[in-house]
């Protein structure tokens, strides 16, 4: 009984880790892109860089999630991650057009701003995971 229910988890421990790395990977990449330092900011306690981020974390993860549901191996699951990332760099890019100096706010502890971007982010990536149907 026990042994047929841990037949997938050799399946379950590779789709896991694939997504641990597509989430370190998109860590890596945004923090990169946005000129303020997420991580250092949110250790000086600042919430909207922790508001900002943990959502476009979870913006990034459902269409990883859609991936790992729809993919027909894990190598699709990686290419649809990848565009997951770009769809959430993009989104960043388009939220600042109304909020040029987004980054400046969210460094100086604004939450408007950082709620903005953040449910901006979260939003693009539901219709992301959304539109993710094959």
């Amino acid at each position: 009984m026990i042994l047929q229910s841990l037949a997938g988890l050799p399946a379950f421990l590779v789709y896991f880790c694939t997504a641990i790395v597509a989430v370190v990977a998109y860590l890596f990449v945004y923090t990169r892109v946005t000129p303020h330092d997420e991580f250092q900011l949110i250790r000086d306690n600042v919430p909207g860089a922790a508001i900002s981020l943990g959502l476009s974390l979870l913006g990034f993860t459902l269409p990883v999630i859609s991936a790992m549901t729809h993919a027909s191996n894990v190598f699709d699951c990686l290419i649809w991650s990848a565009v997951a990332l770009i769809v959430q760099i993009a989104v960043y890019f388009i939220v600042k057009i109304p909020v040029p100096n987004l980054s400046t706010r969210i460094a100086d502890g604004e939450l408007a701003p950082a709620i903005w971007l953040g449910l901006s982010s979260l939003a693009a990536g539901a219709l992301n995971a959304a539109s993710m149907t094959t």
